[in-house]
């Protein structure tokens, strides 16, 4: 955080520069033209890297060696600054809030922290959620369009060995996550942070709900075990036992929507078979659809309440991203070329 003030004579000149501050281990200052930068009657305000000449050549905006500020030509409108924008004093304060963001150590999303993201949340809480939305609605149209096939592509999956149904059914974690910061990071774009870091809370989310059952089983089994050595464990203890982890995960399965992914090692899984899943994600109601948050409840907690939401949506949009790219890139092109080939084989004959 820094702040520059400066008098309403000072307010004529050309160009105005903050003190230099350091934030991230960089160093940062204001720079704001009170009578506009190629614009006229509006206040110009850029965040600046003050060592800009230490910024890679290609370093990924936010801010590199050949553009090293980011701001607003047209800020504010020199008129609106009367209407209280400058204070008793006749000063003008400009504050500006930063946070550096850095690769993040556990993948390929950039992450914010938990204050900014607040921030952020606050004023593009609907635009991510759209951004969410509008993909999903895309998908979910493109099957739709596709269901003249259906009944051959059925026919095709059905008929195929289940080896080869296993192995298209799965893709390697690093190749789909390459392919969401691809699709989702916009540069220079003031909402892809966002966007990102809930897409990797979306991860986490699914990874932490694989393991949950998994270790839900593992835990279970093992108990099992060792009571059927104790020669005075009773059946009906041991058949208690076996049921209690089903009844986890059915508990589980009722608090959030039926997975479509799953992650297995560094592969994301379809959950089911692939047919199925492809109808469940033109059927399924999307996050806020199925449980709407009751805004009247005295508990009710608006901000967490969208972080958590956002976190759904993020997770559903990279379950759906995952089974569009294993359906597109994997059993499409397998039931083309056996379509082909049939084709051909009729010629033949």
């Amino acid at each position: 955080m820094s702040e520059i003030t400066k008098e309403d004579s000072e307010i004529c000149k050309k160009e105005i520069r903050s003190n230099v501050f350091e934030i991230g281990g960089l160093q940062w200052y204001i720079l704001f033209y009170p009578q506009g930068c190629e614009i006229c009657n509006h206040l110009s305000v850029f965040l600046c890297a003050a060592s800009h000449q230490k910024l890679l050549p290609d370093t990924l905006h936010k801010f590199y060696k050949r553009e090293h500020d980011w701001g607003w030509k047209n800020f504010i409108e020199l008129p609106r600054l009367l209407d209280g924008f400058i204070d008793d004093s006749g000063s003008l304060i400009i504050k500006a809030q930063v946070q550096v963001i850095r690769k993040s150590v556990n993948g390929p999303f950039p992450c914010l922290d938990s204050q900014y993201r607040k921030e952020l949340l606050r004023v593009y809480f609907k635009v991510v959620k759209q951004i969410f939305l509008r993909f999903m609605k895309e998908k979910r149209n493109k099957l739709m369009e596709d269901k003249t096939r259906w009944t051959s592509l059925c026919a095709f999956w059905l008929g195929m060995d289940q080896k080869p149904r296993r192995a298209m059914s799965r893709e390697k974690m690093d190749v789909i996550q390459k392919l969401v910061v691809k699709h989702f990071f916009i540069n220079k774009n003031v909402t892809s942070p966002l966007v990102m870091d809930f897409l990797f809370k979306g991860l986490n989310s699914l990874v932490l709900d694989t393991n949950k059952e998994k270790i839900i089983l593992t835990i279970s089994k093992q108990i099992v075990r060792l009571l059927k050595d104790d020669s005075d464990a009773s059946e009906k203890t041991l058949k208690t036992l076996e049921d209690e982890p089903k009844k986890e995960i059915a508990f589980a399965a009722k608090e959030l929507a039926v997975p479509i992914v799953s992650v297995d090692n560094d592969m994301f899984v379809l959950a089911d078979d692939a047919m199925l899943l492809l109808e469940k994600a033109v059927l399924e109601p999307f996050p806020d659809e199925r449980v709407p948050p009751n805004r009247m409840e005295v508990d009710y907690d608006e901000e967490s309440d969208d972080e958590k939401l956002l976190t759904e949506y993020a997770r559903h949009t990279l379950e759906v991203f995952v089974l569009d790219h294993i359906f597109c890139n994997k059993i499409e092109i397998a039931y083309k070329e056996a379509s082909e080939l049939k084709m051909h084989e009729e010629l033949i004959r």
